[in-house]
């Protein structure tokens, strides 16, 4: 480590968001541009080279954190750049997206802030790309065989890369025009504005993968005729079965799936739409759902200019600090955290009848009641206990007149037809059945991320997809040189 001391004599210092009267009134990102690298150099000094670094453990991926936080500390950007880029093929998205389990499991964590190591992978990402360190690498020699990767999200696209840069023909197919999945729909343009996405789809068209946008395997093209015409495929649709909340006035109108709103909002970013048909504004926003997806919701209505909004957690407030009986260090903690979006919420006062920052937590759905058009006026909810038993005298409503869902997914679509048309097996949770090899029980078809592991974290995706790509290069070569961070069995650190 390049300062022995930095840890006891740097405190933390994250990137600056710009004012929140500022960033509500555009859809870019939150984070003050150009406020990053001043303070990165120190941050990283702060990293203590421990010698058993549990931060590589807490990260799918394996990052080289002590190595690359050295790096930086010395502003070698380069060698830098090299160390993330070995194990990360998109440090810019997990550096904007991910939750950082890293930082849970830093040893500094263990009685002091830990280090701003995803501020720091976010910083190398930049750099890399401003001072030109990550140019396109085609593979030397091609070799012969083909592989089509179903699904562009972080899974699909980071298996493409792989098996691109090994000398495979590959071709992503995406049902969506525009390719990155729910990077690109789901995930609002003031947390990773899309920039950064295409820069990395050039990258890859440059090293020879190819894409196939507006095309649903299953439907558009058989999936069956597909697995015939290459030599290996990788279902990576993701997650997108949405779960429903089956409570009395659900079918009333102004009633919908966060990922039925979300991606309109993002459509009116790209320049498809003037206004989203779905818009928030002038409405009292209910949103269902206490998660990452409810806060992309929350930030969003903001920007629409809704009248009130406010966000539902089945779960308690949790405290403000780790309880090292259930969630002891390096596993990653329950702990109150604050959103760009609740902090939005919080300043802007947007839900008057709930907590500071818009969240009502340990809140549970009961009923819906419309007016006699049919259309939603109020939501009916009840507080609950740490079993979701309802606590008797605590029922209350809220008015409503727009409700977004956002309780989660619980496995892949099958709308189109992919799985019935292979006859993949299916796990009792509705996700893609795989082996130790990520090999499905059909030939050559093997299933990496969300599809089959279940709803997760990008960090996660992208390890998923870097495996898949030494599983299929092993499937076609008999070996493979290509790194495989996780099994398909692995799972975070949990007590």
């Amino acid at each position: 480590m390049a300062d022995p001391k930095g840890f006891m004599t740097t405190p933390r210092q994250e990137w600056a968001r710009r004012p929140v009267a500022e960033r509500v009134q555009d859809w870019d990102e939150v984070y003050v541009p150009g406020a990053l690298l001043p303070i990165i150099s120190k941050q990283a000094d702060r990293c203590m080279d421990c010698g058993i670094p549990f931060c590589h453990d807490a990260c799918p991926l394996g990052n080289l954190i002590p190595e690359w936080n050295d790096l930086v500390s010395r502003e070698d950007w380069r060698a830098a750049g090299d160390r993330l880029h070995a194990t990360n093929n998109f440090p810019e998205f997990t550096g904007r997206l991910c939750p950082a389990p890293c930082e849970a499991g830093c040893v500094l964590a263990i009685n002091q802030p830990a280090v701003t190591i995803k501020n720091v992978e976010c910083a190398i990402a930049d750099r890399s790309w401003q001072e030109g360190f990550v140019p396109p690498r085609p593979p030397d020699r091609l070799s012969g065989r083909t592989v089509a990767v179903i699904g562009s999200g972080p899974t699909g696209l980071a298996a493409a890369q792989q098996l691109t840069r090994a000398g495979h023909t590959v071709a992503v197919y995406e049902k969506d025009d525009r390719l990155g999945g729910l990077m690109r729909y789901g995930i609002p343009e003031f947390k990773m504005e899309k920039r950064h996405l295409e820069r990395r789809l050039k990258q890859m068209r440059a090293e020879g993968t190819k894409f196939r946008t507006s095309t649903a395997v299953g439907r558009d093209v058989g999936a069956a005729e597909l697995r015939t015409r290459y030599d290996a495929l990788v279902v990576a649709t993701g997650a997108t079965a949405w779960r429903e909340l089956g409570v009395p006035g659900r079918e009333l109108a102004g009633i919908h799936q966060a990922m039925e709103y979300l991606p309109l909002a993002n459509r009116v970013c790209e320049g498809d739409l003037e206004t989203s048909p779905m818009s928030a504004a002038g409405r009292h926003v209910v949103i269902v759902g206490g998660g990452d997806t409810g806060a992309d919701c929350l930030g969003t209505a903001v920007r629409e200019g809704a009248a009130s909004v406010t966000q539902l957690d089945i779960y308690a407030q949790p405290d403000a600090e780790r309880d090292e009986d259930i969630d002891p260090w390096p596993t990653y903690p329950k702990v109150y955290r604050l959103s760009a979006a609740h902090e939005e919420a919080r300043d802007l006062e947007t839900a008057p009848e709930a907590h500071a920052d818009a969240r009502l937590f340990a809140a549970s759905t009961l009923h819906f009641v419309g007016d006699a058009d049919g259309q939603v006026r109020s939501l009916h909810l009840v507080e609950v206990d740490a079993l979701r038993r309802p606590v008797a005298g605590s029922g209350r409503t809220l008015p409503a007149d727009f409700v977004l869902l956002a309780l989660g997914f619980s496995g892949p679509d099958r709308e189109d037809g992919l799985i019935d048309q292979l006859g993949l097996g299916l796990e009792p949770r509705g996700t893609i059945t795989r082996d130790g090899g990520f090999a499905t029980n059909v030939p050559g078809v093997f299933a990496a991320g969300d599809a089959a592991r279940g709803q997760s974290l990008i960090v996660w995706a992208i390890a998923e997809g870097r495996a898949v790509a030494a599983a299929v290069d092993r499937y076609l070569t008999g070996s493979s040189r290509l790194p495989a961070p996780i099994g398909p069995y692995d799972r975070p650190m949990v007590v």
